[in-house]
């Protein structure tokens, strides 16, 4: 029976965002599959971080496109990027907590890349008078990312039903980033 790369990889995720400390043993039993076989995808922990790394990466280009950033109001197009990360939540929580991430020049070009693409989205929501200017994009960008990991981590412990997880982003982000105006 053939292997679902990306089924082994979501649920390395899964597991590792809860336990980064986890063996290679414990990754092939939560994903359902053999060490050898685990061994036979991935040479070691390193070769399944870089994996789970690239298809991180791929998944949020992909969201990032289906959200369409740059159409309608900024505070919806955030809504629907929202949306479309959840189902990657898990693996970006992982992602964006594992500090090794950031060694080498592939893994920073990507990072850079989505980080490019949702500032964009903050920036012109300042500019269109919908976010509050005295929070920069970046800010905004690493609080987005902190929001989906803690939302994931909550979903996965049970603390927060998944199916609160958009609103509760979006409501938390939102109501600390709509611009204010004074009576």
């Amino acid at each position: 029976m053939p292997v679902d790369r990306a089924q082994v990889l979501h649920s390395a995720a899964a597991l590792l965002t809860r336990r980064s400390t986890a063996t290679m043993d414990e990754v092939a039993r939560a994903a359902g599959i053999s060490r050898a076989t685990l061994h036979r995808q991935f040479a070691g922990r390193d070769a399944l971080v870089r994996a789970l790394e690239e298809l991180g990466l791929a998944e949020c280009e992909s969201a990032l496109d289906r959200a369409r950033l740059d159409e309608g109001r900024s505070a919806d197009a955030l809504r629907g990027l929202i949306r479309e990360l959840e189902p990657s939540a898990p693996l970006l929580a992982f992602l964006v907590t594992e500090n090794q991430l950031f060694e080498g020049e592939q893994q920073n070009e990507g990072w850079a890349r989505l980080d490019a693409r949702i500032e964009a989205l903050f920036r012109r929501g300042q500019e269109a008078g919908e976010f509050r200017i005295d929070l920069t994009p970046a800010w905004l960008t690493e609080a987005l990312y902190g929001l989906i990991g803690s939302g994931a981590w909550a979903v996965q412990d049970g603390r927060v039903a998944a199916k609160d997880f958009q609103f509760m982003i979006v409501e938390l982000l939102l109501g600390g980033a709509l611009r204010r105006v004074e009576p």
